[in-house]
């Protein structure tokens, strides 16, 4: 069987078995319940979208490459050459592997759902994740309808993650752990999984390179991007203080037993679990442990202060479309690179869950996804509340 009777084909997925992670024509992922007519292959300038857009074109699909613009700052000049850059860099792999180019202006969709939420949340005095608002809103959303009305009836992208069909589709972490993306994709529906292809799935970062490498694709050994793709060379508080002087009045600092021992400069310079920056010398270090922005207060402790056992989180998207077996134990992510820990997850009003961890998670934070998993099955996530 080719790969590209694979793609489309209802089955399980595989994990591949040998040691390099190399994946065969039979080991191509596939869920959609509907035959492609054209693939858009959303290009970054990246080596991973570059690969997926190889392996799709070598299967013998019809594709189009799709470069999506994102808003910056207008004076963050860095920002803007970087994403210069990226567009010359997906358009020169999608000639160097004949796919027509497109690129889509997501300029004013990006600020309205991504930044302006991310702004939002610092306000309230949150950590959000952009990356997952980006991924469910933008990237699965607007880029999705505006792939559509080019005529492709499926997205691909270069993320790492799996999925399956069987009465509905299923979510599933990446063969390769240390690049699963299943948690930014924790708030997909339905109808969208039905149209997305995960082309590395079951690949390894390095075998990814290799084939990049192999087929002389320029970007093989480019780096991967660690920071929020909109702020460029600045920290997100710059960028805060630039957009949302407002969540940066001075105000106390408080230690776990409520007396003032400094002030800070604003919460929007904090995230729980912070130790560098709280500006307090003590025999002992400090660690953020609570950040209340109705009160404006900063509260920090030693670290053994920062262990917590519970959350509450929600309104929870299940990507089943109903919720799994409640109560019941799964495991819990709370932040995109913090391990799993096993939680007795039970249902709370209005959409929530509460869950009890059956270990300390130290820097547990409003805004950020707690993200629920069965096995290597993703179920869904929702905004971590308390």
């Amino acid at each position: 069987m080719s790969v590209r009777d694979t793609i489309f084909a209802p089955g399980p997925c595989s994990r591949d078995s040998s040691s390099s992670g190399m994946m065969t024509s039979s080991k191509f992922v596939s869920s959609s319940p509907y035959p492609p007519s054209q693939i858009a292959i959303g290009l970054s300038g990246g080596v991973d979208s570059a690969v997926a857009a190889l392996l799709l074109r070598d299967a013998g699909f019809p594709l189009l490459a799709v470069y999506l613009r994102l808003w910056h700052h207008p004076s963050d000049s860095a920002a803007a050459v970087q994403f210069a850059r990226d567009e010359a860099l997906a358009e020169r792999i999608a000639d160097e592997l004949n796919i027509p180019f497109h690129a889509i202006d997501g300029r004013l969709a990006f600020r309205a759902l991504v930044v302006e939420t991310f702004i939002q949340g610092y306000t309230r005095g949150e950590t959000p994740n952009p990356c997952v608002h980006c991924n469910h809103h933008i990237r699965w959303g607007f880029m999705l309808d505006e792939v559509r009305k080019l005529g492709a009836s499926h997205l691909a992208t270069g993320h790492y993650a799996r999925l399956k069909k069987q009465e509905n589709i299923q979510l599933y972490m990446g063969t390769d752990r240390k690049k699963d993306q299943s948690y930014m994709l924790s708030f997909l529906r339905q109808d969208q999984l039905a149209r997305t292809i995960f082309p590395l799935g079951n690949l390894t970062k390095e075998a990814v390179r290799t084939l990049a490498a192999d087929a002389g694709i320029a970007t093989a050994d480019r780096p991967d991007s660690q920071d929020l793709c909109f702020i460029g060379e600045d920290t997100y508080r710059t960028f805060l203080q630039k957009v949302a002087p407002h969540a940066f009045h001075p105000g106390p600092i408080l230690d776990i037993d409520g007396e003032e021992i400094g002030r800070h400069q604003g919460l929007g310079h904090f995230t729980i679990g912070q130790r560098k920056g709280i500006g307090i010398a003590l025999p002992y270090p400090l660690y953020v442990v609570e950040k209340d922005a109705t009160r404006n207060v900063l509260i920090v402790g030693p670290r053994e202060s920062l262990g917590r056992t519970s959350l509450q989180a929600g309104p929870m998207h299940w990507i089943a479309g109903e919720a799994p077996h409640l109560p019941g134990r799964y495991t819990l992510q709370t932040r995109y690179t913090a391990p799993e820990v096993e939680a007795e997850i039970a249902a709370a009003q209005s959409g929530h869950i509460h869950a009890t961890l059956t270990s300390s998670i130290p820097d547990i934070t409003p805004g950020q996804a707690a993200v629920l998993y069965r096995g290597d099955e993703c179920l869904g996530g929702g905004i971590i509340q308390a």
